[in-house]
């Protein structure tokens, strides 16, 4: 049956309060800890400053010395610094130089990740395990092999013995992932081996990421809630049977329960997310710290802080509340001309986040088409229709916002090249529907993710042995050493 509900085992219940979760040494028993502002004076004043002014390069010089911003060509496409077999990522053609617009397509091993997801939706299964197990060992498995490697992920949901005695008391935080940072690399403390590379250890350490993330990211939402209201923090039991989409659903409903439905539509997304090409930010800071011969939970935990940041995996949740502003300051939804008149606002600073950008639209590679967006539009149609006419029209609002902003651009902007509507615009309704918490958007996205790093990192490893040094040019002139006693 499709829509039955799931719900728990009945399993004995831990608790873990305030009072007795702390396990670190001499730690301060308030909270919060002292602020970090340290108060500006009239003598601090050039440390605050000069950092800011002093590095300020005149933009002459990187064209005089050809430098490639951003790791970006001057024709916007990226610089190539690599070449691999995980995934591909099309949105354009060169033609005689020059960037042609393209349909996007998104390939996983050689795989269209549409057809990847349009099969497992067919069969009425789950594909998220099945992209992973893709991403990392090159081919698709076999019954046999998928049902043992879900085993070993499900066999990695349970946190070690101990670990919960000291994590909740470092949860408290309104960033989960910068508890999932923390998170990664306290788990690096429980490894026998942690500094091995391998390729077995380097797939069980993977296997352990998949297998943990979903609930510390989980615990760490509800350790945050907890402390606001002064409720105890609930530890749910572990579902060692459940799916990484139903797994993530189970720590956030608990008791509640989920749909089917809607665990195949969180398995759409997850399936979506797992793997972008090595350039996305985030994995080539996986690539990189890895190049060096670190650690995997190091490099896990650095690409945890690039996805983080608001221009990469927070995009998705600054789409989100663009779209939930939009519905509180546009009267019509069915209104074209408030639609326009509410994304040239944006545009102009004066809508929004006041930052003159519409969120969930435009790619650094896609052009023509998001095929991630194109896949996600018609799971989340269906399942909005079903949700009532409010949410109904709430989608149609998004797909309104697709179809106006790229002539608002060019009519605003005076942008010519194509644009469209990536992933993010429909992430953070979906996430709405589905019940998953605001803060818990950019998480989802890196356990996702996760299977792409570890596939980049392993090629990383095991490709040829070269860590990663880009050159900066230094343009600052001679200057002699001026005693102490001699400055002003």
């Amino acid at each position: 049956m499709a829509d039955a509900r799931r719900t728990r085992i009945a399993r004995p219940k831990s608790f873990i309060t305030r009072a007795n979760s702390s396990a670190l040494v001499h730690a301060s028993d308030e909270y919060p800890m002292p602020s970090v502002g340290l108060g500006l004076t009239e003598t601090s004043a050039l440390l605050y400053e000069g950092g800011r002014n002093v590095d300020v390069v005149p933009p002459e010089l990187y064209k005089k010395y050809d430098v490639k911003r951003g790791l970006r060509n001057a024709d916007g496409s990226g610089v190539l610094v690599g070449l691999t077999t995980i995934s591909n990522v099309h949105g354009y053609k060169k033609e005689d130089g020059a960037i042609v617009p393209d349909e996007g397509d998104l390939t996983y091993r050689g795989y269209h990740v549409a057809d990847l997801v349009r099969a497992a939706q067919a069969e009425d299964r789950f594909g998220y395990e099945e992209v992973s197990y893709l991403l990392l060992t090159g081919t698709l498995p076999t019954s046999e092999q998928l049902s043992d490697f879900q085993a070993r992920i499900g066999s990695r949901r349970q946190l070690p013995e101990g670990y919960l005695s000291i994590f909740p008391r470092a949860t408290y935080s309104p960033s989960i992932m910068n508890v999932l940072q923390r998170a990664t690399l306290l788990l690096y403390a429980f490894d026998e081996k942690p500094d091995d590379t391998a390729p077995v250890h380097e797939v069980d350490v993977a296997l352990s990421m998949l297998g943990r993330w979903p609930r510390v990211a989980s615990v760490a939402h509800q350790a945050f809630m907890a402390a606001q209201t002064g409720e105890r923090l609930l530890v749910p039991p572990a579902q060692e049977d459940f799916t990484m989409a139903e797994t993530v659903l189970d720590v956030l409903r608990g008791d509640q329960g989920f749909s089917h439905d809607e665990a195949m539509l969180l398995d759409v997304m997850l399936m979506l997310h797992a793997e972008h090409g090595g350039g996305n930010n985030s994995t080539f800071t996986c690539r990189t710290i890895s190049s060096s011969g670190t650690d995997a939970y190091s490099a896990y935990a650095a690409a945890l802080g690039s996805l983080k940041g608001p221009k990469h995996g927070g995009a998705n949740a600054k789409a989100g509340q663009m779209v939930d502003d939009a519905c509180e300051h546009i009267d019509d939804w069915t209104s074209d001309d408030q639609i326009a008149d509410y994304l040239a606002r944006v545009l102009s600073g004066d809508a929004f986040d006041h930052k003159g950008l519409i969120y969930g639209m435009g790619h650094a590679v896609y052009t023509k088409s998001d095929p991630r967006a194109q896949v996600v539009k018609g799971y989340a149609r269906k399942l909005a229709q079903s949700r009532g006419e409010r949410v109904a029209q709430k989608f149609e609002l998004i797909s309104r916002i697709e179809r106006l902003a790229p002539e608002v651009m060019r009519r605003e902007r005076g942008i010519t090249k194509p644009i469209s509507a990536n992933i993010d615009l429909y992430t953070g309704f979906v996430y709405g529907m589905l019940g998953i918490p605001k803060d818990l958007f950019t998480p989802i996205f890196a356990i996702a993710r996760m299977s792409g790093w570890a596939a980049h990192r392993m090629e990383e490893l095991y490709g040829p042995a070269r860590i990663i040094r880009p050159a900066y040019n230094s343009y600052m002139e001679h200057r002699e050493y001026v005693p102490i006693d001699q400055r002003s």
